[in-house]
């Protein structure tokens, strides 16, 4: 009964409209009403306890790097270094559009801010160069989502911590699903293109353009380099690493690139503490509740009811990937992470799914719920760009989003995809 009341009272205040941390803190409280299965005071201390985490602090600084390094202006650096690689090849600006993403998001962490970095200067070029604008708009919404899977990866810190899974094996897990993705969003765009008569940007490859536009990104370049090359070699912390890239984005902006002035860093850091501070909110309630669930044993009946239905690891796992789209539909990915992920690991490890692995699947399946409506940030922030309706956007993002979909369930199937690099390099896993 005590279940019962606590997932009413969080459905009803999530339906309300409030903050998802006020809607957990809510719901913990009407529960103690009808059912005081702990006290006012156990629940204080795991509100604290749930920020009471050092490799958290990462979490924020990562957020605050991306948006220093998205105001710095490097996106159009990025844009000509994928550009110069591209070439004269059939559908080159939507190929263009993927790997600036997929360079974007190794900056970022974010999808969102690669969507409105990369989409600000691809979306006017694709259309001028005769692309569909709808085509273009939802390409560029799904192929953002690389900025949640290639590493530094936001979800991917907030997975780990939720779980005490390790952000370094987590980082490295990512690098080839994200490299297997990026290859089919740019098969589809070409042929796609080449049905379309979208062709080519008339460039041909030259060494020396590719060597002059990389030389140019440098700066950019080097953030991942510097901050994934610290964390393996073990120079230094996850938490240490994302301090440092917020240190060096300053350093960027302000005197290599000249972009970044007291006012423009005074304001971004106002806009990134409210997005920061909601985060961090969420977390705090979701630790007692992830406490509350343990007194209550509801992750060992969730447990118990996947292996009522069946023992099967494919069939759990494909249905555990339904109920992420699902709810992905109509959470934001971040609250979705804390609250499920504590709850279907515990069924993932009974049926002898690496944690690792696990995570990167988590993380792609729910990237999928950003570019599927209702709550799908990735085609509000497209829309916001391009004034075309959401509905819209996603009818033609639809090939995108069945890659999306088909890359979640080759990570499922194939563990070895985001395991292989581990064991090569003798990760702990």
């Amino acid at each position: 009964m005590s279940v019962i009341i606590l997932f009413i009272a969080m459905a009803f205040l999530l339906l309300t409209g409030i903050p998802i941390g006020v809607a957990l803190a809510g719901a913990m409280l009407i529960l103690l009403i009808f059912d005081p299965v702990t006290s006012v005071e156990f629940i204080a201390q795991s509100l604290y306890s749930g920020l009471d985490s050092f490799i958290l602090i990462a979490l924020p600084f990562f957020i605050m790097a991306g948006t220093i390094m998205e105001k710095a202006g490097i996106s159009q650096k990025l844009v000509n270094a994928a550009n110069s690689i591209v070439g004269n090849v059939t559908g080159s600006l939507g190929m263009v559009s993927i790997i600036t993403c997929m360079l974007f998001g190794a900056v970022s962490g974010s999808a969102i801010a690669t969507v409105a970095a990369v989409g600000s200067i691809m979306l006017p070029e694709m259309a001028k160069a005769g692309y569909d604008k709808r085509y273009a708009t939802g390409l560029i919404a799904v192929a953002g989502s690389l900025g949640m899977i290639v590493p530094p990866s936001s979800p991917m810190i907030v997975y780990g911590v939720t779980n005490n899974v390790s952000i370094n094996a987590l980082f490295m897990a990512g690098i080839v699903p994200a490299l297997i993705l990026s290859s089919l969003l740019m098969i589809v765009n070409y042929y796609y293109s080449k049905k379309n008569g979208y062709t080519g940007n008339d460039e041909k490859l030259s060494i020396k353009n590719i060597i002059k536009s990389f030389w140019d990104a440098k700066w950019a370049l080097f953030m991942p380099i510097l901050v994934l090359g610290g964390i393996y070699t073990g120079i230094f912390t996850p938490t240490e690493a994302a301090v440092i890239a917020c240190t060096y984005g300053l350093i960027i902006g302000i005197f290599i690139y000249k972009t970044l002035n007291v006012r423009k860093i005074w304001d971004l850091y106002k806009s990134s503490t409210s997005f920061i501070g909601a985060i961090l909110f969420t977390f705090a309630p979701a630790g007692a509740l992830g406490a509350i669930f343990a007194y209550l044993k509801v992750p060992q009946k969730i447990t118990d009811g996947f292996l009522t239905i069946t023992t099967n690891q494919t069939i759990i796992l494909l249905l555990i990937f339904v109920l992420l789209i699902i709810a992905g539909m109509f959470m934001e990915t971040t609250p979705l992470i804390i609250i499920l992920s504590p709850l279907l690991l515990t069924v993932a490890t009974a049926i002898d799914v690496n944690p690792v692995h696990f995570g990167i699947f988590m993380v792609i399946s729910v990237t999928v719920g950003l570019v599927t409506p209702p709550v799908a940030m990735n085609l509000f922030v497209a829309q916001a760009m391009t004034r075309i309706n959401i509905m819209t956007i996603a009818r033609a993002a639809l090939p995108f989003i069945l890659v999306l979909s088909f890359t979640a369930l080759l990570i499922m199937y194939f563990p070895d995809i985001s395991l292989a690099l581990l064991r090569l390099l003798d990760i702990p896993h």
